[in-house]
């Protein structure tokens, strides 16, 4: 496994990492496929207290008991759930992610957290108070750094700007391709990580039926999947090329992607062995649909 430096932090992370959304409800289960993805080198596993009404972080922390110190964990706030349970409502006020952040440390059942992200964000937030909350948790000794997790240029620019954070996550793959107009060269250019998800567009680069995605029709997100599959072979599957394509770009850290079985973890392993994609290859990729842009909160 390959492993980069997360932007300006010293948190050395795998080129894959896990998101543990996809995680069922077995306990046992969750922990086997967590402790199969940390033997294959993967370090960085990424839940939120939003999920599963926070049973995906006590899975994650109770899985990884013992192994602190071999992985790197991060986890997201700003989402809190109503006490009726009938929803969440966005409150990324200082007074709770003070509070929020002590929930998460007990489920997670650690004293630190790696990375501590604020999961959305609008230009109506308390940015400086939002901030001050984690610069404040950064002090404190309870997350060792922290960033956003956001595919809306206007907030990432305030948090660029504004705050020490050390990456973002957002979607990126060949069927959603607008944090290349702005975003990542924002990024890269300042030393932010970027965490890119969706890497698959949700299974139909790979082996998913298609169907309309973003700005593009059923049949143009076919087209961009047969394209995948001929620049794949014996050497580099479907997926492995879709995720190829998202790691060519400089800005980004790692392809976080979603795991939820053995079969699936074995399939993403391979994909560190894969031969990176060669220009002509990218060139392929890139020429066959024109690429889409953010068209809101720019």
């Amino acid at each position: 496994m390959k492993y980069n430096l997360l932007g300006k932090s010293n948190l050395l992370v795998s080129e894959i990492s896990f998101g543990c959304m996809s995680l069922g409800e077995d306990h046992p289960t969750n922990a086997r496929i967590l402790h199969q993805a940390l033997e294959e080198g993967i370090n960085l596993f990424d839940t939120a207290d939003l999920y599963q009404k926070g049973f995906n972080e006590t899975t994650v922390g109770k899985a990884f008991k013992g192994k602190r110190e071999q992985v790197i964990l991060a986890t997201k706030v700003g989402n809190q759930w109503r006490a009726d349970g009938s929803g969440w409502d966005w409150n990324p006020s200082k007074e709770y992610i003070l509070k929020a952040v002590n929930q998460s440390l007990q489920r997670l059942q650690t004293d630190y957290i790696d990375l501590y992200q604020l999961h959305g964000g609008t230009l109506d937030d308390p940015i400086d108070d939002t901030i001050e909350a984690f610069e404040l948790l950064r002090q404190q000794g309870k997350i060792r750094h922290y960033g956003i997790s956001s595919i809306r240029p206007n907030v990432i620019r305030e948090y660029v700007n504004r705050s020490a954070i050390v990456s973002v996550m957002m979607q990126y793959s060949l069927l959603d391709r607008r944090p290349e107009e702005f975003c990542l060269g924002l990024l890269r250019k300042y030393n932010i990580g970027v965490l890119a998800r969706g890497g698959l567009a949700k299974g139909m680069l790979v082996n998913k039926a298609p169907e309309p995605f973003l700005n593009y029709s059923a049949e143009e997100v076919k087209k961009a999947a047969l394209v995948v599959a001929s620049v794949s072979n014996q050497q580099r599957s479907q997926a492995g090329s879709a995720i190829r394509f998202i790691l060519h770009h400089p800005a980004v850290t790692t392809a976080l992607v979603g795991i939820r079985t053995a079969g699936q973890l074995q399939e993403i392993a391979r994909i560190q062995h894969s031969p990176a994609l060669h220009e002509k290859e990218l060139q392929q990729l890139v020429s066959i649909l024109p690429a889409n842009t953010y068209t809101d909160h720019r």
